[in-house]
Parts: C-alpha cells; structure tokens; sequence
C-alpha cells in the first residue's frame, strides 16, 4: 500500500494497493482528488508500476497524467465512482420529498495518510461537505472504509462477504448526519466507466442458505462482461441489507435496494483521476453506467435513531466469490429430508413383515 506515491503533500488523497503474482499483477487506485473514485488495473507483469504526474494529475486538463508501465502488460482496467448522496422522506399524501442533493465531489476530505494500516492493510477517507448550510453534517461524516486482502478468507462483522485474494472491500458509512425529515432515506449514486468491448450486468443470486448473514438470502452483483462472451472481467458484489450499528447485529438491518442499471447519458461529476487515466477516450470510446443504491424501510426509523449506516460492497477482477452450502445447512437439510424417508422405510419392513406372519399361521389347503 503506497500513499500519494511520488508525492509529499497530504492536502490529496491517492492510495495505491497492489497485489503481485507469480506472472501478473493487480493495482487498486483509491482518490479523493473530484468525486472519490477506485481504479482497477490487471496486468500480466509482476513489474508492473503506477506512474503519476503530478502537476499535471492537479491541473485542469489532467488526461494522462496517470498510467501503467509496461503499458503493453495491462489486459483489463476498469472504474467505479461514488457521484452523489440523494436524501428524501415519504411526505405522504404529496409523494417522495427529495432535499437539496449532496455532491460528492464538493466534499472536503480529511488526509488518508491518517489511518492508513499496513498490517491491517486498511484505510479510511472521511469528508464533509465543504459547504453545509443546512449543518447536516456538523456532528457527522460520510467515510469509505478500505480494506485489502492478502488470503481468502470471510469477514468477522456482518454481513459477513466471502473474499479472496484479488478483491478488496469497501464499505461505505454515514455517522452522526442529522436527517432533514422525519423518515428520511438515502440514496448512494455510483457510476462504473468500461473500455470499448465490456458491459456491465446486474445479477441477482438467492439461496437458501442465510448462515453468515441472517435473514439475508439475496446477493447482488454488478458485472462486466465481454459483449461476444459470458466471461466475466470484473466485479461489484454486495447482499442485500445495511446495518445500522458499529457491531452489527441481525436486528440492526436496514433495506437495501438497488435501483436499476442505466447508462449515464447526462454529465456525471466525474473523478480526476479517472479522466487521467482513460484520457479523451472516457468521453468518446468508453461506457459509463449508473446504479443508484437506497438504504431504508417505508418508514426509515432505524438511521433516524441510531444515526449509523454502513453498507459492505466487495470489489475484484474476474468471478465474484460464491458461497457454496455450508455443513451445518446440509446437515440440517439431511436431517430433515432423511428422517421422513428414514420413517417410510422402516414404515414399509415393519408392514410387510406383520403381512408374513399373518398368512404364515395357516396350513395349505392342498
């Protein structure tokens, strides 16, 4: 994990995590610099380097001030940036009640350098908005936890989202933000740039299985995929629930709903460090998609009391992890399936025996 490589200043934020192979290797770009943003690059190098120019990186034209060398060895780079925070209440019987938006590339954040882990290999960007007349967030921040991972593994705290070793995750916390309505719900706006030949799918896996997230039996992922193939590239993956507590428990559930996938024809408030990297061809050759994700029930009373969201989102190159069933849902599964057939069987032995014993009390008649 390096912060702000090449450079001193701590009034920016760039974290670059690489993770190196046997034959290739696999760069994560976290920025603050506009709208917060992560850049995905996988190369077949191990040598493999992140370039930055930095006076350019700052300046109002910063296209190709960020680049990979080799340049040859990058196979797929992709983008995904958090735009805006929606907020709105249910003001019945008027409908949907929609308050000023928060941008997020207005905010001010605070230096990274501050919490960044290297054994933990974590870091957290926390920001306000640089102008807050309504003081929503005069007690309160907006923060994108970061964490790399070295293994496969699953995390401890819920929900609990299965990783591996080219994932990283992310989760997204809002503390202490005073709601402007009484059952005020939040909307995370986050937008996803794809080169020319990728695509990204919404998909929706249920199961059966809700062991290391209680009462959660959805996970949703949000894909790229080559347009003449079903492989996948890359991935977003998140269940389908926020919390709304530091220690999350099952009872601190909040609803999570995405939105609907949709190109962004309109003008996103774009990150600088993502028109750096894909230069001109960001406008003219590559795919932007916008998801929006909402956070509450109808009523939204859980963040109005605890004032506490986080919501995880796993990040990665290739299949996102899947879960298969677990011992103790096959054990379960068996028990209940086998006892029934169990009872039937020695149902069916006792039946016919108590048949042979009765016709083998008579003689024959011939």
């Amino acid at each position: 994990m390096h912060y702000n490589p090449g450079w001193n200043d701590s009034s920016v934020n760039l974290l670059h995590v690489q993770a190196v192979g046997p034959g290739d290797s696999l760069h994560y770009v976290w920025s603050s610099i506009g709208a917060p943003a992560v850049l995905l690059v996988a190369t077949q190098s191990p040598s493999s380097a992140l370039r930055v120019n930095w006076s350019q990186l700052l300046s109002p034209s910063p296209a190709g001030a960020v680049w990979i060398e080799p340049p040859d060895s990058v196979v797929y780079s992709t983008a995904v940036v958090f735009t805006r925070l929606f907020e709105f209440s249910e003001a019945k019987p008027l409908g949907e009640l929609f308050y000023p938006t928060y941008d997020l590339a207005e905010f001010s954040w605070d230096s990274l350098n501050h919490t960044l882990n290297h054994t933990a290999l974590t870091a957290e960007l926390r920001g306000v908005p640089a102008a807050d007349p309504g003081g929503g967030f005069s007690n309160g921040s907006l923060a994108f936890q970061i964490t790399a991972f070295e293994a496969s593994g699953r995390a401890g705290r819920l929900p609990s989202l299965l990783h591996t070793a080219d994932s990283s995750q992310l989760e997204f916390i809002l503390a202490g933000v005073a709601p402007r309505g009484n059952s005020s719900r939040f909307v995370l706006e986050m937008a996803t740039v794809e080169e020319a030949g990728a695509v990204r799918r919404l998909r929706s896996q249920r199961s059966i299985d809700d062991e290391y997230t209680p009462t959660i039996f959805e996970v949703l992922s949000l894909v790229a995929e080559p347009q003449n193939s079903s492989s996948t590239l890359g991935f977003l993956q998140w269940k389908a629930t926020a919390y709304g507590s530091r220690s999350p428990r099952r009872e601190d559930g909040i609803q999570c709903r995405a939105q609907g996938l949709q190109e962004a024809n309109w003008s996103l408030p774009l990150s600088s460090l993502l028109q750096a990297y894909f230069g001109h061809s960001l406008a003219s050759s590559c795919t932007i998609s916008a998801l929006n994700v909402t956070f509450g029930g109808e009523e939204g009373e859980v963040y109005r009391e605890k004032r506490y969201l986080s919501w995880s989102v796993l990040l990665g190159f290739g299949e996102p992890p899947r879960d298969s069933f677990s011992p103790l849902v096959i054990s379960i599964a068996a028990v209940a399936l086998g006892t029934p057939l169990a009872m039937l069987l020695l149902g069916s032995c006792l039946l016919l025996l108590a048949r042979r014993r009765r016709y083998s009390e008579y003689e024959p008649i011939n």
